[in-house]
């Protein structure tokens, strides 16, 4: 075979980091050249990708979000299913984006079943396990049917599929994180906390997720800084977003930046993070952070029905479901909460402290550097199989 043709669907803005990363390290480890188109956003795209849809842009969450915004989301999906029956890729990477993803696996497979008279017989990889083993365990039938290898970036995961699915391929790589900062990793923990304290907001990647997060922040920021001498910043994924918080801060009251999370974790005292994959951010960076998260009442009604872990920050998860991290949920995502939780962090020095030395224990388990290298061995021994 003259060339190795990978598709990926990457659907939000940490999938596309993860898909651009694995694609840099896929190229450089290949024997052939390698052809990758599908959809993701600018950091694939600039890894060479022939993007024929920027899928960050329709990142939505939550049940409501998705049916409200169903019509759209199908539209993109029959379009990226026809291109891939149209193209014929060796090996389709879906990275995380679960609902879309895990869907996109079941129609392309079920296509190819019913036409027994091709020779076409793609690969099917997701990257990063969809969490059923926080809801919906179900799907293990079907991701055991329709998926031919999950590449998984936690410890507990290969485990727990065994013991459900043992002929479901498991390969655990380790976290991207550890590779994507390592650049950083002298500095992290040298700044100590002095008056002015610095403090970070990170509310989110997608503007539904702002106008929940927003005005909470707002109102507790001056909460902190009636308390100490502090100053704020804002951290996006886009410059698109910047107007949305400038309608809740004045400009003079928080610093906005853009796409420079590294050196603002550097940066902060403590953190206020909307619940996700920055969490895990914030824990390699060792900064103490609470995690809040609002969403709609249908999302959360729902949610709470089928939910089965203790906690929703994944670096509490990975710590055995302990609170390292202070979370704030739903109706609890309040103000006062969040101030609260944020004073805790800055006034008591051992509480800092014992929130780092759990981050650091956390963090040990995590498979150490060469994630990503990892992940591309395991892809191209699929195409040599």
């Amino acid at each position: 075979m003259n060339s190795l043709s990978l598709m990926f669907i990457a659907g939000e803005a940490s999938g596309d980091a993860l898909a651009a990363e694995l694609l840099y390290q896929i190229r450089n480890k290949s024997p052939v050249p390698i052809k990758a188109f599908g959809a993701g956003g600018e950091r694939l795209r600039s890894e060479g990708a022939e993007l024929s849809i920027d899928l960050t842009q329709h990142a939505v969450v939550g049940l409501w979000e998705v049916l409200k915004h169903y019509k759209t989301l199908k539209g993109l999906f029959m379009k990226l299913l026809d291109e891939a029956i149209e193209k014929r890729p060796e090996i389709v990477i879906l990275v995380d984006y679960p609902g879309f993803n895990l869907r996109f696996a079941k129609a392309l497979k079920k296509h190819i079943r019913k036409r027994t008279d091709s020779d076409w017989s793609p690969k099917v990889v997701q990257f990063i396990s969809p969490q059923i083993w926080a809801w919906h365990e179900s799907r293990i039938h079907q991701i055991a049917r329709d998926v031919d290898m999950i590449l998984s970036i936690f410890p507990f995961e290969k485990e727990w599929y065994q013991q459900r699915a043992p002929g479901l391929r498991v390969e655990y790589v380790g976290h991207p994180l550890l590779d994507r900062y390592k650049e950083y990793a002298s500095r992290v923990g040298e700044r100590v906390p002095t008056e002015p304290y610095h403090v970070l907001f990170l509310p989110g990647s997608r503007e539904k997720e702002l106008s929940r997060h927003l005005p909470v922040l707002a109102e507790a920021a001056p909460v902190v800084a009636a308390a100490l001498n502090v100053k704020f910043r804002v951290v996006l994924p886009d410059e698109k977003l910047q107007d949305l918080v400038e309608r809740y801060f004045p400009k003079t009251d928080v610093e906005i930046c853009t796409r420079k999370l590294a050196e603002s974790l550097l940066w902060a005292d403590v953190a206020v993070a909307s619940s996700g994959t920055v969490t895990m951010e914030c824990s390699y960076f060792q900064v103490p952070t609470v995690i809040f998260y609002k969403t709609s009442f249908f999302t959360a009604f729902f949610g709470r029905l089928f939910i089965k872990v203790k906690c929703i920050g994944m670096p509490n998860i990975l710590s055995g479901n302990r609170h390292i991290y202070p979370e704030f949920i739903q109706g609890d995502a309040t103000a006062a909460n969040l101030s609260k939780a944020v004073l805790r962090f800055l006034a008591q020095p051992e509480v800092r402290s014992q929130t780092q030395h759990g981050l650091r224990t956390m963090l040990a388990t995590l498979g150490g550097e060469g994630a990503s290298q990892r992940a591309a061995d395991k892809v191209l021994e699929l195409f040599e199989e």
